[in-house]
């Protein structure tokens, strides 16, 4: 957890449980380095991991001009299929697009989803807004070829479904 010192020592003695007692913990890693109980190896290593990998990566700068890229494959991709996205471009993150559903009478997101899911990819619904869209991430373990991929994987559900969009 990231926490203020002040606010952590503020917890002294409020804990509901000997497990959850963070300031107990605290207060034992900077005093002996050690954690009160059994230390979580999996989770410790996993962000030594990421963290190595973020700075090959060339630091925060480095991550997020892969995930630009990403986005900027995916606004292209989507873009040339038909979908619209939620805000213009230059209102946008590179960490995850809105689009909205498309108007064609035989798009049933439900049924999008699923075949786009059986086909490897993860897409979430939008709760975001009061207009039906659906959202897809560009960060993680994802590169340019990946959007690629879902590009034709989507191509694929909509011919399917006989979901024929403007091309633009």
């Amino acid at each position: 957890m990231c926490a203020k010192r002040t606010n952590l020592r503020q917890c002294e003695r409020l804990a509901r449980s000997v497990s959850l007692d963070l300031f107990a913990q605290w207060r034992g890693l900077e005093t002996d380095g050690q954690f009160r109980f059994t230390p979580p190896t999996h989770a410790i290593l996993a962000f030594r991991r990421a963290l190595q990998e973020l700075q090959e990566e060339g630091g925060v700068a480095g991550r997020c001009t892969r995930y630009s890229a990403n986005h900027a494959a995916l606004m292209d991709e989507m873009t040339a299929i038909g979908f619209v996205p939620y805000l213009r471009r230059e209102h946008q993150s590179p960490i995850i697009t809105t689009f909205r559903y498309p108007a064609h009478p035989r798009f049933r997101f439900d049924e999008f989803y699923a075949a786009l899911s059986r086909r490897g990819f993860v897409i979430y619904p939008g709760k975001l807004t009061r207009e039906n869209c659906f959202r897809i991430g560009t960060i993680g373990n994802v590169f340019p070829a990946d959007i690629g991929r879902l590009a034709a994987a989507i191509r694929e559900v909509l011919a399917d479904s006989g979901v024929e969009l403007r091309q633009e």
